[in-house]
């Protein structure tokens, strides 16, 4: 086909393209003549409009892309998205609204092109959108994967009622109408700068951008689509050691070691090369809703039952007033069992339902069978049974341990815009409790020299603890990321960056994952015999998380020697591509 014929076809279907595009806008005069632009760029408004009444949508974006004021820029953007949307271009719209930096008016268009894409007798002629996502994601998979500008190419492709055109600004070509020579240099520098390649390589210090994160996942959303699996477990990143504040880019940032991640035996997201869990997006914004709604507080407690240590107390008044003979232990043991029941499981500040919630009720289980010798610690974590003298302990004890923040202090730059956690994060508090005829629990606000050196002893292992067990781990990236949300609210970092985390913040818009709570479990007791006579010891307490005091200003030190101010002006690249929400 020659050069001449060609071009004759190409302007057909595009004329074939434009007139119903044209013809739709007209009808919505009111909506174009919406007083929505500001005084200083009337001429620009007007030619904005001109272009958008003729479908002529890259034009327009071009003159958007002229705006100096950012505020009037994003209004621009916004105008331009919505037109988009009313003619069924709702893949460009995408393109379009996600250079709008205001996260308020994102929403906004957002919204709006969600809407209409769920809506069959919209605008696009009155009839069902055809489903051309299958068909693009063929296209885009098959032909040139590496060109197009999911993955930082020239390339674009959108869905129209009338077929599949190439390019988000409505003009029919092959691949680009971009300048594609600097898309590729711009491309070819943000890779070595992001690293982008490959997700799941090792890195000593990823990062991971709140703020673009939350676009990245509010254009999903719009598209019906959820987070990727990357999105879902912060790139990879199995501990954090850093906020950053950007105020001039808007971004709010995660950083700590990252690399490739696998399922374990359990279910668990972990560490390919360490084996340590991954932290995950869910947990962020569970933790990120309290620290805003409840002030960073939130427990569990695995508590025993008044009934049932009434009834475990009379048990034992009644076998133990003679040695038991031989042959009999099994089967007191087993009524002892009986008489303790269930405990209860209670969980306060947070959905019961949601992952960390699971991950605080089964640590804390954990530890009391460590406690209870039910459970192998490791070198230096004896249990309270195997410490305690015979003779030196009640026969019947109730001991309370719960995990509680164990960071020695946030570091900040002078100016606070860059944050550094210290501190392993987890430690263990104890207690002992007295028990009355009635089984009511008595607090002692003391913990005996056993009680106490199990507490001791588990938080100096924790580490140990937490290489065997990853489940104390996943407890520590909790309470890391708890911290980090609390701070993130009491020093007002969205404040300072504009964020205003609009879909973070709406469970009708992010979903975490739910699944059944528990309620009950067996109570954690076990005894210890020999011919002196026998101890009972049985465990209650849980976690207790309350980030408040650690986030005002006086618990943060303030680092005067430079390190961390480094640490922050090295970790945002520039240049980044639009579609980056993680890079190293």
């Amino acid at each position: 086909m020659t050069r001449k014929l060609l071009a004759r076809t190409a302007k057909s279907h595009l004329w074939r393209s434009i007139l119903p595009a044209a013809a739709v806008l007209l009808l919505f005069g009111d909506f174009l003549s919406t007083n929505v632009w500001p005084q200083g760029v009337p001429g620009l408004a007007g030619r904005i409009d001109h272009h958008l009444q003729a479908g002529e949508f890259a034009p327009a974006l071009d003159l958007a892309g002229r705006i100096a004021d950012p505020g009037d820029r994003d209004r621009a953007l916004a105008r331009i998205a919505e037109a988009q949307v009313r003619v069924g271009m709702r893949r460009a719209s995408l393109d379009t609204v996600s250079r709008v930096a205001d996260d308020r008016l994102r929403t906004s268009v957002l919204d709006t092109a969600a809407g209409y894409s769920s809506d069959p007798g919209g605008a696009a002629g009155g009839a069902a959108m055809a489903d051309f996502d299958s068909l693009i994601n063929l296209i885009t998979s098959t032909l040139s994967p590496e060109s197009w500008e999911a993955i930082g190419g020239p390339g674009a492709i959108d869905s129209f009622p009338g077929g599949v055109y190439v390019d988000s600004g409505g003009l029919m070509q092959r691949l680009a109408v971009r300048d594609s020579a600097a898309l590729s240099q711009l491309r070819e520098r943000s890779f070595p700068a992001t690293d982008n390649r490959d997700v799941r390589q090792s890195s000593p210090l990823r990062k991971v951008s709140l703020t673009r994160l939350e676009k990245q996942l509010q254009l999903r959303w719009a598209q019906r689509l959820g987070p990727t699996e990357e999105m879902r477990l912060l790139a990879g990143m199995e501990r954090l050691r850093f906020i950053f504040v950007y105020p001039e880019t808007g971004d709010i940032v995660l950083a700590g070691p990252a690399g490739d991640w696998k399922l374990d035996a359990e279910g668990r997201y972990i560490s390919a090369t360490t084996g340590r869990p991954v932290l995950q997006l869910d947990d962020f914004v569970v933790v990120f809703r309290n620290a805003i709604h409840a002030g960073g507080r939130f427990t569990c407690s695995i508590t025993p039952r008044q009934q049932n240590l009434a009834a475990a107390r009379a048990y034992l008044d009644e076998t133990t007033r003679r040695p038991l003979k031989a042959g009999q232990a099994k089967s007191w043991v087993d009524g002892l069992r009986d008489a303790l029941g269930l405990q209860d499981i209670e969980v306060e500040g947070i959905d019961p339902k949601t992952r960390v919630s699971r991950v605080i009720v089964e640590a804390d289980y954990r530890m009391k069978l460590v406690g209870m010798g039910l459970e192998d610690g490791v070198l230096g974590v004896t249990s309270y049974l195997d410490s305690v003298p015979m003779g030196q302990a009640r026969p019947m004890s109730v001991l309370r341990w719960w995990f509680t923040l164990g960071h020695d202090a946030l570091h900040a730059t002078p100016s606070r815009d860059a944050f550094a956690i210290r501190g392993q994060g987890v430690r263990v508090l104890s207690e002992n409790e007295m028990l009355d005829e009635l089984g009511q629990r008595i607090q002692t606000g003391e913990a005996d020299e056993w009680n106490a050196q199990f507490a001791h002893d588990f938080t100096k292992h924790f580490e140990a603890l937490a290489a065997k067990y990853p489940i104390y781990a996943d407890l520590q990236n909790v309470f890391d990321l708890a911290l980090a949300a609390g701070l993130i609210v009491a020093q007002d970092l969205p404040g300072q960056v504009g964020w205003h985390f609009l879909h973070f913040g709406q469970p009708d818009r992010f979903q975490v994952e739910l699944a059944a709570a528990p309620q009950t479990v067996q109570t954690v007791a076990n005894y210890r015999a020999d011919r002196k006579g026998a101890i009972v010891a049985g465990v209650s307490g849980g976690v207790s998380v309350n980030t408040a005091p650690l986030v005002v200003d006086q618990a943060i030190r303030i680092d005067d020697y430079g390190a961390l101010a480094a640490e922050h002006h090295g970790a945002l690249p520039d240049d980044l591509p639009g579609t980056a929400w993680w890079w190293d």
